[in-house]
């Protein structure tokens, strides 16, 4: 049984108090931790954020690294999928069910290819916003056309501007592609923010399939962050 999202949750995010279908997941595909650099979210805090909001899948994006994720998988009170949102020359591409790292700077396609080859999925966030780093249009176009892009993120926490989500939904649909929708987490208390409701799933090949025919749930949300002293643990080797 899915565990209730708390009040203080539901404040934040009301969307969370709707009732999946029966057999359907929260899936927020898009999150970060101490990990990705520009974030100071602790493992301690996504647990409590988790488990408030009564995500059932968090796919952990962190920028460049996996190390977040791989430490998260088996101490979180969800289920964890193993991501990395990388940095190409042509902007960000999302690696989802990856066994490895893959280096920042490459070849959006040598990206592409990379997650591929390690049975992951080719997730592509944020992609019309010209406030984030944005894979180049002409550059999507191009993975879109090889064949080499999976999912697209039609809700993104981040974005504020509602027509830009618009855009990527209408594209997802032109181009026949699955669709994702992920709080872009920096903070913890943003989880849950958006997600996609879909059929549960036992496979990353399910997992895309249920994408297919999964929801969007969530709303925009980037609150100023409050300062306050705090000693994060290292994440060096």
């Amino acid at each position: 049984m899915p565990i209730p999202p708390t009040p203080e949750a539901l404040e934040r995010h009301p969307h969370l108090g709707d009732q999946c279908p029966q057999g359907w997941i929260r899936v927020d595909f898009h999150s970060h931790t101490m990990w990705s650099g520009d974030s100071t979210t602790t493992p301690d805090e996504v647990r409590e954020s988790v488990a408030a909001a009564g995500i059932d899948v968090l796919c952990v994006t962190d920028h460049n690294s996996i190390k977040g994720a791989v430490e998260l998988k088996d101490n979180l009170p969800c289920r964890v999928v193993v991501g990395e949102e990388l940095r190409t020359h042509a902007g960000e591409i999302i690696g989802l069910f990856l066994k490895e790292r893959i280096p920042q700077g490459i070849k959006p396609e040598n990206a592409a290819r990379n997650i591929r080859e390690q049975g992951g999925l080719v997730y592509i966030p944020h992609p019309f916003d010209p406030l984030r780093n944005n894979l180049r249009a002409e550059v999507l176009d191009e993975l879109v056309n090889s064949g080499l892009v999976d999912g697209i993120e039609v809700l993104n926490g981040k974005t504020s501007l509602q027509s830009l989500n618009q855009k990527a939904s209408a594209y997802a649909a032109q181009h026949d592609l699955a669709i994702g929708a992920g709080s872009d987490a920096h903070v913890a208390e943003a989880i849950g923010a958006a997600y996609l409701e879909m059929p549960d799933f036992d496979s990353p090949e399910d997992f895309l399939s249920s994408m297919r025919l999964g929801r969007a749930v969530g709303h925009h949300y980037d609150p100023p962050r409050t300062w306050r002293p705090r000693i994060v643990p290292s994440t060096a080797d």
